[in-house]
C-alpha cells in the first residue's frame, strides 16, 4: 500500500446528523491521512470527493437507489458502504451495483483509515461480517446517551419513521420475535407504554432524518 501524497479527501452520506458527526470525529487523529470534506444528509456532492462514505442507518430501503446515484456522481472518484448489518443478498448486492468496499462498523478507526488507503489505492475492499453486534468505539447514534444501542436506535428510528413491526423486521433482517425483544427493551429505556408514546419521544430526541448538510467539517477543502 502506498503512502498518499496528501490526505485523502472523504464525504461522509447518511440522513442522520448525529451518526455522520460522530464518524467524523473516528477521523480526528488521522488528519494527515484522512480529511473530512464534507458531511451530507440528502444533498449532492460539492467538493471533489476520492471516496464517499454511505452509512446505512436506518434507511435500508433507499440503499440501492442511493448507492448507485453516488456511483454515477462524476465528483465521487470511490464509493464506501458502511455498516453493521452484512445479510449475504446486501453484499452480493453492493458487489453488482460495483462499489468499492463494504466495511464493518466494528472496524477500530485505524483499520478503517487502512481500509480506506487501500481503495484508495485501487483495492476492492469488503470485510467479514463482524464476531460481535457491537459498533466501533467512537461512533454516535441518536439515544446513545439514553442507554439505547445502536441496533436499537436504527429500529426506533424506523418506527419514527411510521414503519410497521413487519416492516422494521423485513428492513433489519430481523425475526419478529427478536424484534420484539428490542422493542421492548427500547420501550424501557425510554419509558414508553405504547407506539404512539415511543413514536413522539423518537421525534422529539433526533429520530427523524436530518435534512440539511455540514459543509467544509473541521477545515476540510
Amino acid at each position: 500500500m502506498s503512502v498518499p501524497s496528501k490526505p485523502i479527501c472523504i464525504a461522509l452520506v447518511d440522513d442522520y446528523d448525529v451518526v455522520l458527526i460522530g464518524l467524523a470525529h473516528m477521523f480526528d487523529r488521522y488528519r494527515d491521512r484522512i480529511v473530512v470534506a464534507e458531511i451530507d444528509a440528502n444533498q449532492a456532492l460539492n467538493d471533489e470527493i476520492d471516496i464517499v462514505m454511505y452509512d446505512s442507518f436506518a434507511q435500508p430501503e433507499s440503499d440501492e437507489k442511493e448507492i448507485a446515484a453516488l456511483l454515477k456522481n462524476p465528483r465521487a472518484s470511490k464509493v464506501v458502504v458502511y455498516t453493521w448489518n452484512f445479510q449475504p443478498e446486501l453484499i452480493e448486492s453492493a458487489r453488482k451495483q460495483g462499489v468499492h468496499g463494504y466495511l464493518s462498523k466494528a472496524l477500530p478507526a485505524r483499520e478503517l483509515v487502512v481500509a480506506l488507503e487501500r481503495i484508495h489505492d485501487g483495492d476492492i475492499v469488503f470485510t467479514e461480517a463482524p464476531r460481535r453486534a457491537k459498533s466501533a468505539m467512537g461512533l454516535d447514534w441518536p439515544g446513545r446517551r439514553e442507554g439505547i444501542t445502536d441496533r436499537e436506535s436504527e429500529i426506533l428510528a424506523l418506527i419514527t419513521q411510521g414503519k410497521s413491526n413487519e416492516e422494521v423486521a423485513k428492513l433489519t433482517y430481523l425475526s419478529p420475535n427478536t424484534l420484539k425483544s428490542h422493542i421492548r427493551s427500547i420501550y424501557r429505556k425510554i419509558g414508553a407504554t405504547s407506539r404512539t408514546q415511543a413514536v413522539l419521544w423518537g421525534v422529539e430526541h433526533g429520530f427523524t432524518p436530518d435534512k440539511h448538510r455540514i459543509d467544509h467539517w473541521m477545515g476540510g477543502p
